[in-house]
């Protein structure tokens, strides 16, 4: 088993500084009526943050391994939270705007598919107590 480790730290009001174990920082703060003053990214937004960014390694990788033409690829991620405390997500909707010229739709909707049931530990791990759900658009520059 591997392991992976992380430290936040407080700033001030409710700024706070995270460090991965890898040694990269990220601030993270509350809106304004929660008492922060809005200088980065929320720590729930960070969990969606963190399923995009694992999906999309997965995508990418898939796709490149599989010879397939891709330019550029967006995750675009909804999520819904319950309205009472613990406001976990109930729903997420993660959309996948793959570019690139001649790709096979097939292969495209084949590493979501991988990433989302095999190999992205977020969505997952998400997936467990949200319900997720997955749209794919291709994009070719050339048509």
């Amino acid at each position: 088993m591997s392991q992976m480790t992380a430290r936040v730290k407080w700033v001030e009001q409710r700024t706070f500084l995270g460090e991965s174990g890898s040694g990269h920082t990220i601030v993270m703060d509350g809106a304004p009526e929660a008492g922060g003053r809005d200088l980065g990214v929320r720590p729930m937004e960070m969990l969606l943050l963190g399923l995009g960014g694992c999906t999309a390694f997965d995508v990418i990788d898939i796709l490149q391994r599989g010879r397939e033409p891709v330019d550029d690829v967006v995750i675009e991620i909804e999520g819904e939270r319950a309205d009472e405390i613990p406001k976990i997500f109930k729903k997420i909707n993660v959309r996948y705007v793959v570019t690139g010229t001649g790709l096979n739709p097939e292969k495209v909707d084949r590493a979501v598919k991988l990433s989302a049931e095999k190999y992205c530990s977020a969505t997952i791990m998400l997936g467990a107590v949200a319900e997720i759900t997955h749209d794919i658009k291709i994009v070719d520059p050339t048509a």
